[in-house]
């Protein structure tokens, strides 16, 4: 059996607050496949986001990260940095994650002079511009700025920020979460495609299950830092086991239409 791309055991994450220790991640464990997507889904306050934070290691956790067969826990900056080439995150906030004194083009290279700061110009521009017309952007517009662009277009600069690093492995972090219906499908479609084109794996973060049921083949369901219930998204949408992943599928959409939808995948 192939080795997985990914595979936390017993991730934990705790910060101190003046009412004393909080277990925003209470000893996780999955593995992740390579080519597939694992949603991760939850109330907001779960843990999802810090757990994602944790994989990539921008915020401390203890227990094994293992990726691409190496133990990620306790790099250093610079042992981590040819890792962070392979896993990308794209942020829930398209207009806050994007500096508003950078050209479309600036905020697509950035990775670029972080981690091949020796490539020669021509190329980093032939490069941009090629993630650009992949999310779908007319590569003319690049040295516009973010403010002119539409919430769905400036998502859409954030994933080609992250694919011109040529990632294996990328955290996605409600990424639809601030658009309008018609704008999440556009996306999920591109996910999709670009998944499909690159053999991308996912880590899909989001408490809107409607688009999980769309992009995700696995599913993990997180309440208070811990794993509720995980499994195959087909099997765990029509028949969820616990009362708590009941009700949060109850409360999102009829469970017999989610199942269908995930089948059609």
């Amino acid at each position: 059996m192939a080795e997985p791309l990914l595979e936390v055991r017993n991730l934990k994450v705790s910060f101190r607050t003046e009412d004393g220790v909080v277990k925003a991640v209470d000893g996780v464990s999955f593995a992740v496949s390579e080519g597939e997507t694992l949603g991760i889904v939850g109330e907001s306050g779960s843990g999802k986001t810090t757990l994602g934070l944790a994989i990539l290691r921008l915020i401390s956790s203890q227990g094994p990260i293992v990726f691409m067969g190496k133990s990620l826990q306790g790099l250093k900056f610079r042992s981590m940095l040819p890792f962070r080439r392979d896993m990308q995150i794209v942020f829930q906030d398209p207009y806050g994650s994007l500096s508003p004194r950078m050209s479309l083009s600036d905020v697509v290279e950035e990775g670029l002079w972080v981690h091949h700061p020796a490539m020669a110009k021509a190329e980093r521009e032939e490069r941009v511009i090629r993630a650009l017309v992949e999310v779908g952007l007319d590569p003319e517009t690049r040295f516009r700025y973010p403010h002119e662009f539409s919430g769905g277009q400036r998502q859409r600069i954030a994933v080609a920020r992250t694919l011109v690093l040529e990632p294996t492995f990328i955290v996605l972090d409600e990424p639809t979460s601030a658009l309008d219906m018609l704008i999440q499908a556009q996306i999920v479609d591109l996910l999709r495609a670009l998944q499909k084109r690159r053999e991308l794996t996912y880590l899909f973060i989001s408490h809107d299950l409607r688009v999980v049921a769309a992009l995700a083949s696995r599913v993990v369901v997180m309440r208070h830092g811990k794993v509720v219930e995980e499994g195959p998204a087909a099997e765990l949408f029509a028949r969820p086991k616990t009362d708590y992943t009941r009700a949060l599928f109850a409360a999102a959409f009829n469970l017999e239409t989610a199942a269908e939808g995930v089948v059609a995948q």
